[in-house]
């Protein structure tokens, strides 16, 4: 008999047993006698076994599947406009490979955040998969009515970007830490007129970056201007408009800081055009460092979200949450990195 014709009912006739209980003890559940376990375990080598997640779920209430839900509209406009954004790719790659280490499998949803009834996607999808955890991602991880209803369902999940205290396991970094690690990056530099570009205000970190900045300049003796602080929502068309609006001030910035790789591009476009330098005449510091940035000209200096770290970690927390074992709710934080590169420091 091949590997792939051997099912679990062929373990179970092997070892005479049930069902269940083959399923219990692959899943190397409690309630098996000794002798039991080790006639099914040789039943398991004999046939060359290899357990299926159908067959693990016979054996009780844990499905081995954890849910990741991301915004839907976004993630939609990301991957139309090919805009080499893979935030997406980071998380994936750090929850499905801890996923699989636990025997675990990972499933992607899109949900629109902003739906009328945003509680009744999540509800389907909880229904159809009945996961073990769910992670959220922003904005979902700071939306309270999907964070209500999982909390009201009794589902663990996981709040990746989110270090407020509350239901869940809230993962992210820094956000404040690092707005202040670029400004004063620039500031050490010589940078005065430090122009910064907030993402979305939805997102909860798009705060905390921008509250960042302003304290590393009031920190740095230098007299905070509105003027220089303008609304984004990560995408590179908001990204052109604040850097038009920053560079046609009496006294223009000599830097910007924006909150995503998008609309750092968008300045060093913007900067192009006109005929600007960079960073002689305008310093760039980006967020989320992805690949793209390091292949523009010049290469940008970003601070680096450890994505795939959180995502990975979040994966943890809900299978260690599913197995029994108690999780400390303190928010984990997670550390970030600034990579200077030539749009700050170069010729």
């Amino acid at each position: 008999m091949s590997r792939q014709a051997v099912t679990i009912r062929h373990v179970a006739a092997e070892a005479g047993v049930s069902l269940q209980t083959v399923s219990r003890v692959i899943n190397n559940e409690p309630n098996v006698r000794d002798a039991v376990r080790a006639r099914v375990n040789a039943a398991v080598e004999r046939l060359g076994y290899i357990p299926s997640i159908a067959a693990r779920r016979l054996g009780g209430a844990r499905s081995y599947l954890i849910l990741a839900l991301n915004d839907r509209d976004r993630t939609i406009e990301g991957w139309r406009l090919g805009e080499g954004n893979d935030w997406v790719d980071q998380m994936l790659y750090g929850g499905m490979l801890t996923c699989a280490q636990h025997g675990y499998r990972m499933i992607f949803e899109l949900v629109d955040t902003h739906a009328e009834h945003v509680e009744r996607a999540v509800l389907a999808a909880l229904a159809a998969l009945r996961p073990d955890g769910v992670v959220l991602t922003p904005p979902h991880s700071d939306n309270p009515a999907i964070t209500r209803l999982l909390e009201e369902r009794g589902v663990p999940f996981a709040r990746i970007g989110s270090g407020e205290t509350g239901a869940g396991f809230a993962i992210g970094m820094d956000e404040a830490a690092a707005g202040r690690a670029a400004t004063e990056h620039l500031l050490a530099l010589g940078h005065r007129r430090i122009g910064f570009v907030s993402g979305d205000p939805e997102y909860r970190l798009s705060v905390d970056r921008r509250d960042g900045y302003r304290q590393a300049l009031a920190a740095g003796g230098v007299a905070a201007d509105p003027a220089l602080e303008q609304q984004g929502d990560f995408s590179f068309a908001s990204g052109v408009i604040a850097a038009e609006a920053l560079l046609d001030l009496p006294s223009p910035a000599t830097a910007i800081v924006a909150s995503s790789d998008q609309m750092t591009l968008a300045a060093l476009h913007v900067a192009y055009h006109r005929g600007l330098r960079v960073p002689a005449d305008l310093a760039l510091v980006s967020f989320d460092d992805t690949p793209v940035v390091r292949f523009a000209m010049p290469p940008l200096t970003a601070v680096t979200q450890p994505i795939a770290a959180m995502a990975s970690a979040a994966a943890e927390l809900l299978i260690r949450a599913s197995a029994g074992e108690a999780i400390d709710p303190e928010p984990r934080i997670l550390p970030f990195a600034l990579n200077v590169r030539a749009s700050t420091v170069g010729g």
